[in-house]
């Protein structure tokens, strides 16, 4: 589990497609490559989210929002999804979040106090960290990480 309930949500996106699997929490870029993706409708097939693929400056590299799903490749003739925790089955909708406040242990590197207020970036893999790496500015720290790993980190994604 990579986010606790403790959670503020001002601003989701629940116009998206996830085509691969993915932990909630982390960071989902836009997936350009994929056959272009343009969101106009709510059910566009095209609109789809991926996780980050190590290439986090270039220009296809954008923050989508943070996952508030887990994305599972289950095989359904033989179990259920459990949306008691929050689970998508691989190629649906997820949502995601824009803006808000979040407790996740999604957060690369052991930030200090000196780091609170600190802007957060993503990495390849779509954790959080404090420092630039070439990538968009998705938040901002809020705190440091307690005794299980978790931080809590507001999250703005709106340009």
């Amino acid at each position: 589990m990579a986010l606790k309930p403790d959670r503020v949500e001002h601003l989701t996106d629940l116009s998206f497609f996830m085509n691969e699997t993915g932990e909630r929490g982390i960071i989902v870029t836009f997936d350009v490559v994929a056959g272009g993706a343009s969101g106009a409708g709510m059910d566009d097939s095209k609109a789809l989210v991926k996780t980050p693929t190590g290439q986090v400056g270039a220009d296809f590299q954008k923050p989508a929002g943070l996952l508030l799903n887990d994305v599972v490749n289950l095989d359904l003739t033989r179990q259920h999804i459990n949306y008691h925790k929050d689970e998508v089955q691989k190629g649906g909708k997820v949502l995601l979040l824009k803006r808000g406040t979040v407790v996740t242990n999604a957060v690369s590197g052991t930030p200090t106090k000196a780091n609170l207020g600190a802007s957060l970036y993503f990495t390849e893999d779509g954790q959080l960290q404090v420092g630039s790496n070439g990538s968009s500015v998705v938040g901002r720290l809020l705190s440091i990480k307690d005794a299980d790993g978790y931080a809590k980190v507001d999250i703005d994604i709106t340009w």
